[in-house]
């Protein structure tokens, strides 16, 4: 693991040298929740508010694409309502209400729509999710609930889980970068067998500002 985050750091650092790349910074609310099925029967899930923040490059590739990764926090979460039996999280429970504290690696490539210092742009690519802590509050048949840490293991929740993401945004020639983001989770977080398939599901809307994005001086002398 030191090794690792030794590479990335020194790729980082590296790529950062060049005059060509773009870093920027951006964060923001966004809606959360999971497709959730038990069996193959679709639970009835609710929305929560989370939260995103990170950093990002913006590497010329070819023409109008980049390379555009980028690594950021990400609180989700989700409510659900059991129809069905559910190992997970417990026998007897009827709902749940989880906040998930995670961190996101995504690879994404981007298309400018144009060369001009202010233009709209699209972004895709995968990414790999990291469930660091969670939560988890449910009501029990029976009587009582429970508020509890969410458990990572084998047979519990699963710490990683890959999803798709698709931004559609906009850069201003100031850096200023406004984008609208959708998630679809790809894996379940769940790793327990015979348990239910539970991928995320995530809206939201962030602002971020280019770092050394070099101000465009235009000449308007008259030349001879």
């Amino acid at each position: 693991m030191k090794f690792l985050s030794l590479t990335v750091t020194a790729l980082v650092i590296t790529v950062y040298a060049s005059s060509q790349v773009q870093l920027n910074v951006f964060a923001g609310p966004q809606a959360t929740t999971a497709n959730y099925t038990i069996g193959g029967s679709k639970q009835e899930t609710e929305m929560k508010i989370g939260f995103q923040a990170g950093i990002g490059m913006k590497v010329p590739f070819e023409t109008n694409l980049y390379f555009a990764p980028a690594a950021f926090y990400s609180m989700k979460g989700y409510k659900v309502a059991y129809n069905k039996f559910n190992a997970l999280p417990d026998v007897n429970a009827k709902d749940n209400n989880t906040t998930l504290h995670t961190f996101e690696v995504a690879p994404l490539l981007q298309f400018d729509f144009n060369k001009n210092p202010n233009h709209f742009f699209i972004k895709a690519g995968p990414s790999l999710d990291f469930q660091l802590i969670g939560n988890e509050k449910f009501n029990l048949l029976t009587t009582g609930a429970v508020d509890r840490k969410m458990k990572f293991s084998y047979g519990d929740y699963g710490h990683f889980s890959a999803n798709g993401l698709l931004q559609l945004g906009y850069e201003a020639g100031n850096g200023l970068i406004i984008f609208a983001q959708y998630t679809h989770g790809l894996a379940s977080i769940n790793n327990s067998d015979g348990g239910p398939q539970i991928k995320h599901r995530v809206f939201g809307l962030s602002i971020g500002k280019f770092l050394n994005r070099k101000k465009i001086v235009i000449d308007t002398r008259n030349k001879e």
